[in-house]
């Protein structure tokens, strides 16, 4: 968020190399189950598991300008509150009193940056850039970020991502998972050397 200069690619393609490490403990069949109820959630518009209206609110709206909307999909479109909220409530759920008490923090350091602001969603969109550059540097933001992320370069099937749009944004060719083919240096190499046998 620091440099105009960083393309959209160049960001999706840098943050989901990021995620894959953030959320690396949390172990990938956790993550399906997560994404799985956030792709239900999301279809069926339930309602929210563990985060309060208000909360979920704030969360979107910090998401949304993490992958905003374009010309293409962002986070909004994406569902990736529903993400947050499903991971909140499973695996995450002893996350969710410190990104409570982040977001809470959050809202205090708002309110004194622009006093009388109803909240973070009631800004307009270059405040609330502006202010989310202030925050780069908090555990809070890191967590947002990663989360976002996540949520958006899902697979479909299992939450987000829908349409395949983060996949087609970074170049991912063939919509399958990324135990397949092309995944990396190595399967690129190793494409190099088949097509050269050939």
């Amino acid at each position: 968020m620091k440099s105009n200069k960083v393309s959209r690619r160049q960001f999706l393609k840098s943050s989901s190399a990021l995620t894959g490490v953030s959320l690396l403990r949390i172990g990938a069949p956790s993550m399906i189950a997560i994404t799985q109820a956030a792709c239900t959630a999301k279809r069926e518009q339930a309602a929210y598991k563990v985060l309060t209206a208000e909360e979920a609110a704030d969360f979107a709206a910090i998401a949304a300008r993490i992958i905003p909307t374009t010309d293409t999909p962002g986070a909004t479109e994406a569902g990736v509150i529903y993400f947050f909220d499903s991971a909140f409530a499973a695996e995450m759920s002893k996350a969710l009193s410190s990104a409570r008490a982040g977001l809470a923090e959050f809202n205090r350091a708002l309110t004194n940056t622009y006093p009388g602001a109803s909240g973070f969603p009631a800004l307009s969109t270059g405040e609330q850039d502006s202010f989310l550059a202030s925050r780069e540097s908090s555990q809070f933001f890191d967590l947002c970020r990663a989360m976002t992320i996540f949520g958006f370069f899902s697979m479909s099937k299992y939450g987000g991502n829908k349409d395949h749009v983060s996949w087609d944004l970074i170049g991912f060719e063939g919509h399958h998972g990324g135990w397949e083919y092309p995944f990396g240096y190595y399967d690129a190499e190793h494409a190099k050397e088949q097509s050269g046998a050939e």
